[in-house]
């Protein structure tokens, strides 16, 4: 975590972690003055285990992105309209190469340690809700559509205009949010919360008790980084990643869990921990250009499209925007209104990673809130996110290895991460409850609903209404008003879309 003092300007991490030296005129590197290195409290070697640990926690997605869009035949994977599918292989391939791409070029233009991959919310909503009624290339063409509105809306800065209206708690409020989510994820992820058959929605493992031998890999893992980071153990969190996937590697071996699922509940949740016999793949690019920019609307028609786009740009622009919002603000790299350098940029080229997303039928990239684990390592410049970017170029390559790494493993690093970041909740005034429950509603609404999306929306709408009603409709950026209209056509886009013939 990270503070911001007023020596400069710039942030100061919090700490003994880094402690900015005076440096001498003419001793910094040509690296270090590109990525402004000593300028933010950081060093090399934490940047480079910054961007190793950011990489460890988003591996999955190499494996999960292709389960989710394809599969290895038919009868495993999501059907187009016309009984169309994605092959795993293919997706895996572009999957790792939109991500290390656009991940180096925004750690190299945005100058942040933010990884880009594919989004899971998005890839879901276009395998469950899409697909259904167009062609994978029809929709992957609404995916570039989205990305294109995004650049345009970036580029022109009406989505830096949207970011500077927020008011500040409400990012603090976003920050704490995005905390709770991802732990919530993590502690999902695991196994060490279920879901139940009936009564309430979630449970502790199995019966309201640990049950597999993963979770309590995940349980180990938690509790090894939580020592690391609190007795201020460099590396600590990539210490606790290596060190549990060993443990990970010695249970599989010992006991041959396997993978979990309907038949093997208590396996491994997405990945068996073993060292693969063949370590080098070549990957397939087929799928690169795969996509139909306007078959959608000659297939639905125009109003049902223009909602799908209308229901991708509003998901992938709030989540984006409060995803970086948070990742900037552990990193002690805001102001005091909660913006931080290079915005505009990154902005920019986020929309541009949905862009590229659609281009490869990867699904639209965005900032991932997993690259709070590398910033919780001490990554604060674009350099970690080169060597992110630079890791799943790799693993294009070494697909086997990627599975190495268990989900349960990275799950731990994200609760611990998710605990750091609540730490922003200080920054809110609890006390006056105009603020109080619209920054509540932000914080709770993204964990439940598993989005990010969603609870900003709640905090959105609650706030301009409720700081309306107390008097204060003056204090409110007009822009709050416009997208607090947005979410709520957002929100009630189902019966829009039915009422519009969708």
């Amino acid at each position: 975590m990270a503070i911001l003092t007023e020596t400069g300007g710039h942030p100061e991490p919090r700490g003994s972690r880094s402690v900015r030296q005076p440096v001498q005129p003419g001793t910094l590197s040509p690296l270090d003055k590109f990525f402004k290195i000593t300028e933010r409290g950081s060093t090399n070697s934490r940047e480079v285990r910054g961007g190793f640990v950011t990489f460890f926690t988003m591996a999955y997605i190499v494996i999960l992105n292709p389960l989710i869009l394809g599969g290895f035949s038919p009868d495993a994977a999501a059907l187009d309209v016309e009984g169309g599918w994605l092959q795993a292989t293919q997706i895996a391939a572009v999957t790792g190469l939109t991500a290390g791409v656009m991940t180096i070029l925004f750690g190299v233009v945005a100058n942040l340690p933010f990884g880009i991959a594919a989004g899971l919310g998005i890839n879901s909503f276009l395998a469950v809700s899409v697909v259904g009624d167009v062609t994978w290339p029809e929709a992957m063409g609404l995916v570039v559509i989205n990305g294109l509105l995004i650049v345009l809306l970036a580029v022109t800065g009406a989505r830096t205009a949207v970011f500077n209206a927020v008011p500040r708690q409400l990012k603090a409020a976003i920050t704490v949010g995005i905390g709770l989510f991802i732990a919530f994820i993590g502690f999902v992820d695991s196994g060490f919360v279920t879901r139940t058959a009936g009564g309430p929605p979630v449970q502790m493992g199995d019966g309201g008790s640990i049950t597999t031998v993963p979770t309590l890999v995940f349980i180990i893992g938690l509790i090894t980084m939580g020592i690391l980071i609190a007795r201020k153990v460099q590396g600590g969190l990539l210490i606790g990643i290596i060190v549990t996937t060993v443990i990970a590697i010695i249970v599989e071996m010992s006991m041959r869990l396997g993978a979990g699922g309907p038949d093997n509940p208590s396996g491994w949740h997405l990945n068996a921990p073993v060292i693969p016999s063949n370590i080098v793949s070549l990957p397939d690019f087929s799928l690169v250009g795969a996509f139909d920019l306007f078959g959608a609307f000659d297939r639905i028609g125009i109003l049902a499209a223009t909602m799908l786009v209308f229901t991708l740009v509003f998901t992938n622009f709030f989540d984006a925007m409060g995803t970086m919002t948070g990742l900037a603000k552990q990193a002690g790299l805001t102001d005091k209104r909660g913006n931080f350098p290079r915005l505009k940029s990154a902005l920019v080229i986020e929309g541009v990673g949905a862009v590229a997303g659609g281009g490869t039928s990867a699904s639209s990239n965005t900032v991932f809130i997993d690259s709070a684990a590398g910033i919780g390592e001490g990554a604060r410049t674009g350099l970690a996110s080169v060597v992110t970017g630079a890791l799943f170029l790799a693993a294009m390559f070494f697909t086997p290895l990627t599975a190495v790494v268990p989900l349960e493993v990275a799950a731990a690093a994200l609760v611990v991460v998710g605990a750091m970041m609540v730490a922003q909740i200080r920054e809110i005034d609890f006390r006056n409850f105009s603020i109080a429950l619209p920054a509540f509603l932000t914080i709770v609404t993204m964990p439940l609903t598993y989005s990010i999306a969603n609870g900003i929306g709640a905090g959105f709408i609650s706030w301009v209404i409720i700081r309306a009603s107390s008097g204060k409709a003056r204090k409110i950026h007009p822009l709050l008003w416009v997208v607090a209209a947005g979410f709520l056509v957002y929100f009630a886009r189902g019966p829009i879309t039915i009422w519009m013939g969708g």
